[in-house]
């Protein structure tokens, strides 16, 4: 079986100390800081353009789909954390054809039901978090004000244009548990692990984002909600591994695409940090 220590990029960001694990993946060499500048230039024109629109919208849900599918971003977008890496590579089907996929499918199966496990967990605490503190729902000015604020600020922080505090237990999934349990043991136990979201490294300031909508909804079924979306987008991409590709394709393209997710990832906080402003001052 593949492992990522074969690719130079995983093996690297694997290999990190927990205290150099960057916060921040924003490369000026391929995008200068005026490329930057114009991307959140763009991001606000772009999101109070859809602030006016969701303002004038009929149907309040349009609000929740935003969210929601912000949640979904988010989590893919946390892919290129270490342990995106590491369980894309780790999770594989031994060997080719038919059998192997059918032989992959309990460890894929796992993986969703540990997210789906973690989803609950977390979102129960965030949700009645909540629910204590008096929240009615992130549709109020103070809520959108929030959401606001760390869209707009984070935006800029993942796009290299601001520093600022990035507290996450700067940890990976262990890798030595593929040597005691069986992969489909593993699988479920990386995807618990993983879907808690605070028990590793998730290199997306969305995770903030949809971590303060969950404790604004105050309440714990919409919380849940909000993070298994997010869950959802983080468990995706090992769907990939039931394709015909090799280790070697699917790790060097994420590698190739590294520094563009991370601008993607500041150019989405600050669309919605944007539209979000628009709703809190209306």
């Amino acid at each position: 079986m593949s492992t990522i220590d074969e690719f130079p990029m995983a093996a690297k960001m694997a290999a990190e100390q927990p205290e150099g694990v960057p916060d921040c993946i924003a490369f000026p060499q391929r995008f200068s800081r005026g490329t930057r500048l114009a991307l959140l230039a763009g991001g606000l024109v772009a999101g109070a353009a859809g602030g006016l629109a969701l303002k004038g919208a009929a149907d309040p849900g349009a609000l929740w789909i935003v969210v929601g599918l912000a949640a979904v971003a988010g989590g893919l977008l946390s892919t290129w954390s270490p342990c995106g890496w590491s369980s894309i590579s780790l999770l594989r089907q031994t060997g080719r054809g038919t059998r192997a996929v059918a032989g992959f499918l309990p460890t894929f199966a796992m993986h969703g039901l540990g997210y789906a496990l973690g989803a609950v967990i977390l979102g129960t605490l965030l949700g009645a978090l909540g629910g204590i503190a008096g929240f009615t729902g992130f549709a109020t000015t103070l809520g959108l004000g929030v959401l606001a604020a760390i869209g707009l600020l984070y935006g800029a922080h993942q796009l290299d244009l601001l520093r600022l505090p990035y507290p996450q237990r700067r940890a990976q999934v262990p890798h030595d548990a593929r040597q005691r349990f069986p992969k489909w043991v593993v699988g479920g136990l990386y995807g618990l692990s993983l879907g808690l979201d605070y028990l590793t490294y998730v290199q997306t300031p969305l995770l903030y984002m949809m971590t303060a909508a969950a404790i604004l909804t105050g309440n714990i079924p919409e919380a849940i909600g909000i993070i298994a979306l997010f869950n959802l987008g983080r468990f995706l991409p090992v769907a990939v591994n039931l394709l015909p590709l090799t280790d070697y394709r699917i790790q060097s393209w994420l590698g190739r695409n590294q520094e563009r997710a991370a601008i993607a990832d500041g150019a989405i906080l600050t669309m919605l940090g944007a539209a979000f402003a628009v709703l809190a001052l209306a």
